[in-house]
């Protein structure tokens, strides 16, 4: 079965759950997808990283990435483009690509980096550990969950008007060092003043920050990339508490930026060429619908936009017709404090195994799981539009043998109960309201057939072809609500059966064929 041509070349790859869907494998599908369709291996020009920085993790071909897009597999793909919507901090840039160049990727002279991405340090760092430990011990609330890595303090500086931007790496030294030394004073005194941080925990955030890196690249200290001293953030400490060594700073992040400098262009110009020759660009979004800034829950989201819109910012260029597809598992995870209507009973066995696998890239923290909620898949149709859908992890709700008849049943969430016993078929932008509700569940017979690495629709058990075709019937029943949907419904493009990028189904019925496999069932 011939897969339905992408509508433009420009194409996006976007979450639309909570984040941690799997986007990354798709890069390499649809990379792969279109040098077959085009018989030209070049037919990818760019994988452009739209939004976030280095909280934005992906896993492509066993590869973990932080801020590199996952381009880096696909050797063909021309440019691994940075958009002006991405804040990233030069030293992540060569901590992924080094290593990765060691093990025969070309990573740093493919990278086109805008000239006006946003640059970030280590003062962004300390401002994140900062504001969470203002949210803790002096509000009192709960620990909003962030990655540490200064991706919010990041786009403080933007909307306030702080930017340093990577052409600042253009000019002087003297240049840079004067915006830096403003900068540092600017997150000093919001620590020490606003903050409140005790002066006892100012080393301890040096020691919390090395230690996460030393952790996360120790494969590459290992390996004899680095030295161990790289990762050491205790030497941008100052003697006193709440200053900095200033100068050491300063010249580590001129260094770094000096290493890349070479690589700062204009994307704008890059796309729009590449467009013109009849190639594609990718999207690379970072989190997901409902971690957008203005979308989602705060203060459970990032800082950036991470739905398409934000495509036509990053890149600069006018807004134009765009193939989105939006990416889920099939099931649900979150991380942090999210309100999780449909989280799983950890004394489930299904539970304890999906807890097992389910671990953040970017912070390496445990995932809470759930079952599937259509609604959020649905609104994110509604509001946000996708012409694909992709399912990832189908394989991972296989059920043993050895359960219970009850602990072989699946759930999907298809809207949710108030307190007067109505149903809602819609995600309720008052979160108040939202934590009232309880969960409307359709269940569903689950398979123990083994299905890793099935590459045909066909051969799924049928349990597993219905339970498919029951996620894409509620989404559609959310998204077409009250007999109304301003978006065309999307196909079900891909359906991932494990990690490698075999392991997927592209054989899917058509939208209307796929609808009649699913099962009527009761809701409950």
């Amino acid at each position: 079965m011939a897969l339905t041509p992408f509508t433009s070349q420009l194409i996006a790859d976007t979450g639309i759950s909570m984040g941690d869907e799997g986007k990354g494998r798709l890069v390499f599908e649809i990379i792969d997808e279109l040098i077959k369709q085009t018989k030209r291996a070049d037919i990818v020009s760019m994988v452009l990283k739209v939004n976030g920085g280095a909280n934005s993790g992906h896993t492509v071909a066993g590869i973990k990435l932080n801020l590199l897009p996952a381009g880096v597999v696909a050797k063909e793909v021309e440019f691994l483009g940075i958009g002006c919507g991405v804040v990233a901090d030069p030293r992540k840039f060569l901590w992924e690509g080094l290593p990765l160049e060691k093990n025969g990727y070309t990573i740093i002279q493919r990278l086109l980096i805008d000239e006006r991405a946003m640059m970030s340090d280590v003062s962004h760092r300390l401002l994140d550990l900062a504001w969470e430990d203002y949210r803790t011990r002096i509000l009192g609330e709960e620990p909003r969950g962030s990655t540490g890595r200064g991706i919010t303090p990041a786009y403080c500086d933007e909307t306030g008007q702080w930017q340093i931007y990577y052409a600042d790496l253009r000019d002087t030294k003297d240049a840079f060092a004067k915006k830096m030394r403003a900068r540092m004073d600017r997150a000093l005194r919001t620590i020490r003043d606003v903050c409140r941080v005790e002066p006892d925990a100012w080393k301890s955030f040096f020691e919390k920050l090395s230690a996460a890196e030393l952790r996360a690249n120790e494969a590459s200290v290992n390996a004899g990339v680095f030295e161990k001293d790289e990762f050491d953030f205790t030497r941008f400490c100052g003697k006193e508490p709440f200053t900095l060594n200033e100068q050491e700073v300063i010249d580590t992040y001129w260094s770094a930026g000096q290493k890349l400098v070479a690589q700062v262009g204009d994307v704008r110009e890059c796309v729009l060429k590449s467009l013109q020759e009849g190639r594609y660009i990718i999207g690379e979004f970072g989190q997901s619908y409902w971690l957008d800034k203005r979308h989602g829950f705060s203060p459970n989201v990032t800082a950036s936009h991470t739905f398409t819109p934000e495509f036509f910012q990053s890149a600069g260029i006018p807004a134009q017709a765009v193939h989105n597809v939006g990416c889920c598992k099939a099931y649900d995870t979150k991380v942090g404090t999210h309100l999780f209507l449909t989280q799983m009973d950890d004394a489930l066995p299904l539970t304890q195994r999906l807890k097992k696998m389910e671990f953040g890239t970017s912070t390496g923290r445990q995932r809470m799981v759930g079952w599937f909620d259509a609604c959020e898949k649905g609104d994110a149709l509604r509001f946000g539009g996708y012409q694909d859908l992709a399912i990832n992890k189908l394989d991972a709700l296989t059920v043993d043998a050895a359960w219970t008849p009850e602990q072989k049943r699946l759930k999907i969430c298809t809207g949710y109960r108030d307190e007067k016993g109505n149903i809602i078929r819609a995600v309720p932008r008052d979160d108040a309201l939202r934590a009232t509700l309880k969960p409307v569940y359709a269940e569903l017979e689950g398979w123990t057939q083994d299905i890793g690495g099935i590459q045909k629709f066909a051969d799924l058990p049928q349990a597993a072809q219905q339970y498919v075709a029951c996620m894409v019937k509620a989404i559609m029943d959310v998204a077409t609500r009250q007999g109304t949907s301003p978006v065309a419904l999307p196909n079900l493009r891909y359906v991932g059966t494990g990690p490698a990028p075999s392991q997927i189904i592209r054989d899917v019925p058509p939208l209307e064929a796929l609808l009649k496999l699913a099962p009527v069932v009761e809701e409950v």
